[in-house]
């Protein structure tokens, strides 16, 4: 009688057998796998378990006798990702003591890819795709020097914005104001004052009265370098959160332009992500991202969160590209003309 080890061996080769004929049969891989794991090979059951897992479409049903092994198959998935995080960071123990006075973060976000504990993100823009431009979700601070005059005058914009929010919801306007049924991803936000603005340029326009009322937030804004899509940007403004709201997982238009936030009043329990990274607001600390990459924002505090928004050119493009962009951004517009509200595209981010 042949014993556990070689009656293993004899389903497997069975199995496989079977894979050839059809590659997708979902039970097959997940059979294969469970053996491989009773084999005591971990990383070869992990890797079919993934497989298999992978031929189940997003969303259809399972049947009942699949639903244990499907749990199985993930729980060794992410035995074997823990102990292959383990392999490999013996492996690059010398090569990071090496290297350890430069910076790893770019690399470190692949390493968390191939682990499968970072979601890999691309710019989906609604509008305008530029192709070639780096997918980085949140820049190096240091290629926007301009930043530190801006931060530096903090308390003074602060001070301005507190002033509009104590004259109460009637000077800010519902930042999502669109006609008719929207989508279900914005209707609990659309005509609401629970995600407003105060804006002191919106789509290329000046708000004279607003820049009016706010001379120091005025004025600090001439560090900024806008974006000057007609139609589209510049766009600078606050945007103020109230309690307990959330700004749903979105994308911007464009990403030929990048969008810049200076965090003024940021109660505990905010916070904001883009792709697969989640920052800490810190006031007066501005930091700029990619807004065709998804993200989202949160306010889970009592009292409301306010930011300075602005929109700037992405650095990586020439002079050349930006006049293009932009002559390019006009003849759609022109082209299309005055689109009705229900079908112009949407183009809100924050």
């Amino acid at each position: 009688m042949a014993d556990g080890s070689d009656r293993i061996e004899a389903e497997l080769a069975g199995l496989l057998a079977v894979l050839k004929a059809d590659r997708r049969n979902v039970r097959a891989l997940l059979r294969i796998a469970g053996l491989y794991a009773a084999r005591g090979d971990l990383a070869t059951a992990a890797a079919s378990y993934r497989t298999a897992l992978q031929e189940i479409p997003a969303g259809a049903p399972v049947p009942p006798d699949l639903q244990p092994m499907i749990e199985t198959a993930r729980a060794v998935i992410a035995a074997n990702d823990a102990a292959m995080e383990g392999f490999l960071e013996q492996r690059f123990e010398a090569l990071r003591a090496k290297h350890a006075g430069q910076s790893l973060a770019r690399f470190d976000k692949s390493l968390a890819t191939i682990l499968h504990k970072r979601r890999v993100y691309r710019p989906q823009p609604s509008f305008m795709y530029v192709p070639e431009l780096p997918a980085i979700e949140f820049f190096d601070r240091a290629a926007f020097p301009w930043l530190d005059a801006l931060e530096a005058a903090t308390q003074d914009i602060t001070a301005e914005l507190m002033a509009v929010m104590a004259d109460g919801p009637s000077v800010v306007e519902p930042y999502m104001d669109l006609p008719g049924e929207v989508n279900a991803l914005w209707r609990e936000l659309n005509h609401s004052r629970r995600w407003s603005a105060f804006f002191f340029w919106r789509e290329g326009k000046p708000y004279t009265e607003n820049l009016k009322r706010c001379p120091k937030t005025a004025a600090a804004l001439e560090a900024w370098p806008p974006c000057d899509l007609p139609g589209c940007a510049p766009t600078a403004m606050f945007s103020i959160l109230e309690p307990r709201t959330r700004i749903p997982p979105h994308v911007g238009f464009n990403n030929a332009r990048l969008v810049t936030h200076l965090p003024l009043v940021i109660p505990p329990g905010c916070g904001f992500r883009v792709g697969g990274e989640t920052r800490k607001w810190e006031v007066g600390k501005a930091f700029v991202f990619d807004d065709t990459i998804e993200h989202e924002a949160w306010n889970d505090s009592d009292e409301p969160r306010a930011v300075l928004i602005v929109d700037i050119w992405n650095p990586y493009l020439s002079v050349a590209e930006r006049e293009m962009i932009c002559a390019l951004t006009v003849g759609v517009n022109d082209y299309y003309g005055a689109l009705p509200d229900l079908i112009r595209p949407l183009q809100k981010a924050e």
